[in-house]
């Protein structure tokens, strides 16, 4: 997929283009499949599939005090989409300016003009344009003035829940880890790297890690049943979300205990991907460490019974 940073990179006789805008955050089942469809188009009339994003997301302009945290930070989107078979991504950076371009300039002079647009495919809540003027049926006033077909997609379902990225997010902030991820069509991950001088111990070879400082979206304070991948391998693991009460701190922190635990050789700079599976139980204060350490044993317990029945599951579904 060629990755494009600004409409100065599109290059001259790029297209014709069959495209899908939006913010994409999550890559979520209703995102893929727009995609999906986007990129089989482009296929049968011999156009590129492209799709267009804004980074900064553009509440983080026009109302940072109300900012999401994101699904899927820029990184980890492109990644996502990669996988969908896009042709192209093109990242708009999002500032004031580009707010104030008005729904039709934005159909002729950058869908139209820049981009070669012959269809656009778009969920039925797309908005665009200066103070979101514009909406799919706009933009399909407009796509038969400058000569590019709109095809709209209706709300997704899941389980009783719209797929879309606020649902998720309401999902995730009550720790509903297993129901996200119907709506995400994969399990909720994220990644950081290791919290320098904590959570290692000695020589790196204590099985609990803590990830650095991280901005996004996590899932709301608790214990999870998690898999940590950690360079090339994967660790079955149990991770703590929270501000570790019973040690009468108030530092938040996401800390990781290695069930399947190995000394291996670890870098500071090595990416740690946590892969949320179950939940298990909300944060609590102990009375003493003690009472803390036995029920991390607990913990454990439940974790390590989920992988094994993952692992017979997994075998007899083989057979």
């Amino acid at each position: 997929m060629k990755i494009l940073r600004s409409l100065g990179e599109v290059p001259e006789g790029f297209g014709p283009t069959v495209l899908s805008i939006g913010n994409f955050d999550g890559v979520h089942r209703a995102h893929q499949r727009v995609l999906s469809k986007v990129v089989s188009r482009a296929k049968e009339i011999n156009a590129k599939s492209l799709a267009v994003t804004f980074d900064p997301h553009p509440s983080r302009i026009l109302r940072p005090e109300s900012a999401p945290k994101l699904l899927t930070p820029l990184t980890k989107k492109i990644q996502l989409l990669e996988a969908t078979g896009l042709d192209a991504l093109l990242v708009l950076p999002f500032d004031r300016n580009l707010s104030l371009t008005t729904p039709r300039e934005f159909a002729r002079e950058i869908l139209r003009k820049r981009l070669d647009a012959i269809e656009v495919h778009e969920g039925f809540n797309f908005h665009f344009g200066h103070k979101a003027e514009g909406n799919v049926e706009k933009l399909s006033e407009l796509g038969y003035e400058f000569g590019f077909e709109v095809r709209t997609y209706t709300e997704m379902q899941s389980r009783g829940h719209a797929v879309s990225s606020s649902s998720i997010r309401r999902l995730l902030e009550a720790g509903k880890v297993g129901e996200s991820r119907h709506l995400l069509g994969r399990i909720f991950t994220i990644s950081a790297g290791p919290a320098s001088g904590r959570g290692f111990g000695q020589r790196f070879t204590v099985p609990t890690i803590n990830l650095d400082h991280y901005d996004e979206m996590v899932p709301a304070n608790g214990v999870y049943v998690t898999l940590a991948r950690i360079g090339d391998e994967n660790f079955e693991s149990v991770t703590n979300i929270g501000n570790r009460p019973t040690f009468g701190e108030d530092s938040f922190a996401i800390e990781t205990h290695l069930l399947d635990f190995h000394p291996f050789e670890m870098f500071t700079d090595t990416m740690i991907e946590l892969s949320f599976l179950k939940w298990l139980r909300a944060e609590k204060k102990w009375p003493n460490v003690e009472s803390l350490r036995a029920q991390i044993g607990k913990d454990v317990g439940t974790a390590q019974r989920y992988f094994h029945l993952c692992r017979t599951l997994g075998k007899r579904a083989q057979n």
